[in-house]
């Protein structure tokens, strides 16, 4: 039998029965819990808990969960699961946009949430995400043109200028360089990165990959690294 399942999860939402609730499941699950209200709180509850993941309410008193999002990315690098009681495309979007790794539109299953959160902490806990095959590989280092990819530190580089990431961001773009020239789709992409029980919007994907393209300053209409596959995924590889 595995052992348990070890981890620091913030929970940020205004509606203190539903916090209470996933607190409990969550703490069931063997989980360390911490519960705040509103956005002001939650912004110093993370540089104080330092949590593994941030379940974080949209709408929340104070700043919103957008805000708080964008405030916690500048400092930490710890998942964030968005809940969101508007079925808006464009709320989602924007979170994620924000830093945000996954979203949960409320009603939800509590049990749906923990095993959201338990696979976000075995991301944290793996660096099995790809297997490299002809990229240049030394010491742990993967170079494609003049971009680098430091597998062991976790750190990207764009020449000589360093690129930051999140876990999430990190992960997937692992998992193109460490495969170049392959097509990978994204139900592929995210058995390798989230968890092959994941049940999210595959389209997550295309938004975690703008983001990487921006940081990287790759254009997806004349690609230097991330090469759009319509209708089935990406592959990375210089040229076109």
């Amino acid at each position: 039998m595995p052992p348990p399942m070890t981890g620091r999860i913030l929970v940020v939402d205004d509606e203190i029965d539903l916090a209470q609730l996933i607190e409990g499941y969550l703490r069931k699950a063997g989980l360390e819990v911490a519960v705040r209200h509103d956005g002001t709180e939650a912004v110093t509850a993370v540089r104080a808990f330092d949590p593994d993941v941030l379940v974080l309410d949209l709408g929340l008193p104070g700043i919103d969960g957008i805000e708080v999002c964008r405030q916690v990315r500048v400092f930490s690098q710890c998942h964030v699961l968005m809940l969101t009681a508007r079925d808006d495309e464009v709320d989602k979007i924007v979170g994620l946009s924000m830093g945000a790794d996954d979203y949960v539109t409320k009603p939800f299953s509590p049990r749906e949430l923990v095993a959201r959160v338990q696979a976000m902490l075995r991301r944290a806990r793996t660096r099995d995400v790809g297997s490299p095959t002809t990229a240049q590989h030394s010491e742990q280092k993967l170079v494609i043109g003049d971009l680098v990819v430091d597998e062991a530190s976790r750190q990207v580089h764009r020449g000589q200028e360093p690129v930051a990431l999140t876990k999430i961001e990190f992960d997937l773009l692992l998992c193109l360089v460490a495969n170049p020239q392959l097509v990978l789709s994204r139900q592929e992409l995210v058995k390798m990165v989230w968890d092959t029980a994941w049940t999210g919007d595959e389209h997550l994907v295309d938004v975690h990959i703008g983001r990487i393209r921006k940081k990287l300053g790759d254009e997806a209409t004349s690609p230097r690294f991330i090469h759009t596959i319509r209708g089935i995924g990406y592959r990375m590889g210089t040229g076109t």
